[in-house]
């Protein structure tokens, strides 16, 4: 339940307005309209997404030593790989990337621990931390993110929004 002390009663977990209307774009970002619709932000829409990696134990490793600073856990774990939360990593003959996957963080701490532990590791920078501001708006907030390369070579992102 979203703390109406924190987003107000019309705003998303985002922060950003939520609106009754469901009008076509209200104004252009770039070459993106953004939409102005009835949307409950609260709502799960993914029970889980699936990556399928060259080598699972690879890449279990990469999302655990990635993922521990955000307290992203692993629900299960075999020969096989593994869930992280909502992320299954497994082996495959067929690859799923390259993809493009962003976490939420909770603040920029936490956006740093996630690029620092897989730099230490020795995992390959894709971006260090930092605010995008090709990413920021007043709908959506400060863009604060970093990006590492899996071993697979998928974009994998920390995020926080800040409003």
């Amino acid at each position: 339940m979203t703390d109406d002390r924190v987003y107000g009663a019309a705003r998303t977990p985002f922060g950003a307005r939520a609106s009754a209307s469901r009008s076509s774009a209200t104004r252009t970002l770039g070459t993106v309209a953004a939409m102005t619709i009835d949307w409950d932000w609260e709502r799960v829409v993914f029970d889980h997404v699936q990556v399928t990696v060259a080598d699972a134990a690879a890449g279990v490793r990469f999302y655990k030593t990635v993922l521990e600073p955000l307290e992203i856990p692993p629900l299960w774990e075999s020969e096989r790989g593994a869930q992280l939360a909502n992320l299954v990593v497994v082996h495959g003959d067929e690859r799923s990337g390259p993809i493009h996957i962003a976490f939420v963080a909770r603040s920029r701490a936490e956006v740093d621990a996630f690029h620092r532990a897989g730099i230490e590791a020795g995992y390959r920078d894709n971006g260090p931390p930092g605010v995008r501001e090709q990413y920021s708006s007043d709908e959506g907030g400060v863009y604060y993110a970093a990006f590492l390369l899996d071993p697979d070579g998928n974009n994998v992102e920390a995020v926080v929004r800040e409003f």
